[in-house]
């Protein structure tokens, strides 16, 4: 009771703040669509757990691996771009010149993700074959390569409807897909008993995503436009080289994040990849509170640092990180404290093996709370060229890392990798603000910083 109260009393602080409350009823809705959207995605896992088993996880987490990664490069960066053009082109300009910029990018990422979904397809026995040492899973990787568009699509349509700060339509977009992922592999558990239902599931999900949320758009940005609206030109080579450097970033996150399944799965078992799937889904719940803060903080960063209110833009991103330790630190504890029983009872006993891997992830969940958005920060204020670089190195540390640590200490040494990289890039860009502005984002509840 006493914990309720006082972060009772922090969130009533935060909401009197009138340059923060947008930031905070926003993140109230993405928070609460982001603990659905997780509940549900958990609730699949243990579904997938109890009834097609380890195994089934395992392939299931290869294939979003692989899937992640083939947008990364159909996707371009442009779903990081498109949630810096959109506010900066609204303010600037009008919401009809913010339309077309999404409608040339949208265009853009069709095109690209058509053309790179057809070469991973034709590639994807060699893939199975040479790179995983499985060749029986050829069928998925191929089945998933099909897929792209519509996971591409997905992803800059959410990013969209970010940028335009539709609070509600947001949280819609984040809850779509593991609710339609959930629905229909309990449909298919139940009707077409198939140990590759996991998989259909997820690839349908998508697909039904990036249809709806491509309506979505339409409509919210005709709805919004006006005849007299001034519009200001962009390219698609401008969209493009803005969004490269992004590129760069969102894919050494892939590596940071999503490195340890693909090393794993080289070097390991469907089912080691299963377990470790299972921990990284429950250390990242911590992560979700720190993604729905973001949603609301990101475009707000854009139109703070362009419109030259810098004092605004410190003092917004540090309450923001503020309010993701105090929301974050229950869960972190109850997962270091609870996380054997809870993987034991939810997953089945098999997946208590995972408990030191979660508690490892966990400490590197602990360090992006207290480090705040660091990512979004150095990206909307046009230092996205440096964080490139700073993500570039962790990714190597992670690669790195994990080829050394995993062939001998399996699941736990690509937490340890993805730990000691996640640690890195966090501490490395807190440094730069810290010595370009004079100020830091972070929040650190024993120490007095400014």
């Amino acid at each position: 009771m006493r914990m309720e109260r006082a972060f009772a009393r922090i969130v009533r602080k935060l909401n009197s703040d009138r340059k923060f409350s947008e930031i905070l009823i926003g993140s109230i809705f993405a928070l609460s669509a982001r603990v659905a959207s997780t509940g549900l995605a958990m609730l699949a896992s243990i579904v997938i757990a109890r009834i097609y088993g380890a195994k089934a996880m395992g392939i299931l987490a290869m294939i979003n691996s692989f899937l992640a990664l083939i947008t990364i490069f159909a996707v371009l960066g442009t779903d990081t771009s498109i949630l810096r053009l959109l506010p900066e082109h609204t303010a600037r300009y009008s919401v009809t010149s913010a339309f077309h910029v999404y409608r040339k990018t949208q265009y853009f990422v069709a095109a690209i993700s058509i053309v790179t979904g057809a070469l991973f397809f034709l590639g994807s026995g060699l893939v199975a074959g040479k790179v995983f040492s499985k060749p029986h899973l050829s069928f998925f990787f191929g089945l998933a390569a099909i897929f792209v568009v519509f996971r591409s699509l997905m992803l800059l349509n959410t990013m969209a409807v970010r940028g335009l700060m539709l609070i509600r339509t947001f949280a819609f977009m984040q809850v779509l897909p593991p609710l339609a992922m959930l629905l229909i592999l309990l449909a298919a558990t139940v009707f077409f008993r198939n140990p590759n239902n996991p998989v259909y599931a997820q690839l349908a999900a998508w697909g039904i995503t990036a249809v709806v949320g491509a309506w979505i758009m339409d409509r919210a940005f005709r709805n919004r436009m006006r005849p007299d609206d001034a519009v200001h030109s962009m390219g698609i080579k401008d969209i493009a080289s803005l969004s490269f450097p992004m590129l760069m970033t969102t894919s050494m996150h892939f590596f940071t994040g999503q490195i340890g399944v693909i090393i794993l799965g080289m070097f390991r078992s469907e089912s080691e990849v299963g377990y470790y799937s299972v921990a990284v889904k429950l250390a990242t719940l911590t992560a979700f509170v720190l993604q729905a803060i973001n949603s609301m903080a990101a475009p707000k960063f854009s139109e703070l640092y362009h419109t030259g209110r810098m004092d605004e833009l410190f003092h917004v991103a540090r309450k923001s990180t503020k309010l993701i330790f105090w929301t974050t630190a229950p869960i972190l504890l109850v997962l270091v404290l609870l996380g054997r029983p809870i993987l034991g009872l939810a997953f089945g006993n098999d997946f208590a093996v995972a408990y030191p891997a979660m508690v490892l992830l966990v400490i590197g969940q602990f360090v992006n709370s207290i480090s705040g958005s660091t990512a979004h920060f150095m990206n909307m204020t046009g230092c996205q060229g440096v964080f490139r670089n700073i993500i570039f190195a962790a990714a190597v540390i992670n690669v790195a890392l994990s080829v050394v640590l995993i062939p001998r200490y399996g699941i736990n040494g690509a937490a340890l990798a993805s730990m000691i990289s996640l640690g890195y890039w966090n501490i490395r860009t807190l440094l730069f603000i810290k010595f370009k502005y004079g100020s830091t984002i972070g929040y650190f509840p024993l120490l007095r910083h400014r």
